[in-house]
């Protein structure tokens, strides 16, 4: 078994589950702790920084011996729940493919990242410049580990080794979250004149939200990232089957696009919410904002996707130019000044009952990034 595979396995064994997705969950720290005997045992100087109680962000620093680019890898050690897996925290590997959650989502890029370290380290170390490895927590929620690494560290460029099938991404969505209330006036179910209904009142919104989203999608396009779209994501409403309900709650999410402002979802249910109780004074709505992160795009001229495609394409991969849907922490180190793109293994099951990476991509990674290090930090 190769050092990759090894530690892969060891990390995937590990339960890591978000606590602020899955109250009561095992949080990143047992898993920070195996990373920071990884790189305690290749001789890489390693930090331990505190995020939150039992939540470790985990930065190792290789140096060069002259002055030079410095560069960032940057990956997550959480994972969403592990709901409906049969065989949970029990890596299984068959057919070249490794089993089990965040195989691919994503402690297979991060166990690239720290392989690749240790056979630049192995290999000699740097001539110039320096490596900076961050396994950072909370991806999956809020991200405070990313948050809390640029406060401390800077690199000249980073690579971000969420999944992307050994393509490179230069682009992402962020997405906003708002929550929606309308409010009616309990009354007995048999006196309709002495009630207003909430969720009736609701679902004017969710007709709203439904063309507004139709016009999103028929609207502007990113050449890598497609249309901005819009969902209901929960609804909850009314209290008993004989009572006009006087409230309904509806989270929404909007997937956005680089270039439109903070904000435009708020502006959008503000707009909806106007014209509704314009259109009947009966109706009473209120929204608030609840959390958003920005979209991310590196700058179209910066050469560090380049240097990673032949770096990539070296090793095997295909390297192609390519945007992601999902959000990731690339935008928080983009807006701290380190420009970054996303390269990781193959895989699937994002999120699902049978999340698997391939293992020989997870090599590719690693090779690439070796590659990429030492045409870097010079």
């Amino acid at each position: 078994m190769t050092t990759v595979h090894r530690l892969l396995r060891d990390l995937v064994a590990i339960d890591s589950v978000n606590p602020t997705l899955v109250p009561g969950a095992a949080g990143e720290a047992a898993v920070a702790m195996r990373l920071v005997q990884e790189f305690e045992a290749i001789g890489v100087p390693v930090e331990i920084q505190e995020v939150a109680p039992g939540r470790p962000n985990v930065v190792a620093t290789l140096a060069g011996r002259g002055s030079g680019r410095s560069m960032m890898l940057c990956g997550h050690l959480d994972t969403v729940d592990v709901v409906g897996m049969a065989a949970t925290f029990m890596p299984e590997e068959r057919d070249g493919r490794l089993y089990g959650r965040g195989s691919q989502d994503m402690k297979g890029g991060v166990a690239a990242m720290v392989d690749a370290v240790r056979a630049v380290a192995e290999g000699g170390g740097l001539a110039a410049g320096r490596v900076i490895v961050a396994c950072v927590v909370d991806e999956e929620h809020s991200s405070i580990g990313a948050d809390a690494i640029v406060t401390r560290w800077r690199a000249d460029g980073g690579v971000v080794t969420e999944p992307t099938d050994l393509d490179i991404a230069v682009a992402h969505k962020g997405f906003e979250w708002s929550e929606i209330e309308t409010s009616g006036r309990a009354a007995h179910g048999s006196r309709p004149a002495e009630g207003i209904d909430a969720i009736v009142h609701m679902g004017r919104v969710l007709g709203g939200l439904e063309a507004l989203d139709r016009g999103l999608q028929s609207g502007r396009r990113h050449t890598r990232l497609g249309t901005a779209s819009l969902h209901a994501s929960t609804i909850v409403g009314g209290r008993e089957l004989s009572s006009y309900p006087d409230r309904c709650t509806l989270q929404v999410e909007r997937r956005t696009l680089p270039g439109e402002p903070e904000g435009v979802l708020a502006g959008e249910v503000e707009t909806l919410l106007a014209g509704l109780g314009a259109a009947d004074p009966a109706f009473t709505g209120k929204a608030r904002r609840l959390f958003s992160q920005p979209p991310y795009e590196i700058d179209a001229t910066h050469p560090l996707s380049g240097m990673l495609a032949t770096a990539a394409r070296a090793a095997g991969c295909r390297g192609e130019t390519i945007g992601m849907s999902f959000w990731t922490d690339a935008a928080i180190l983009g807006a701290a000044g380190i420009p970054s793109v996303l390269f990781g293994p193959v895989g699937a099951g994002l999120h699902g009952v049978d999340e698997w990476v391939d293992l020989r991509s997870v090599e590719q990674c690693r090779d690439s990034l070796v590659s990429l290090i030492r045409a870097w930090c010079r």
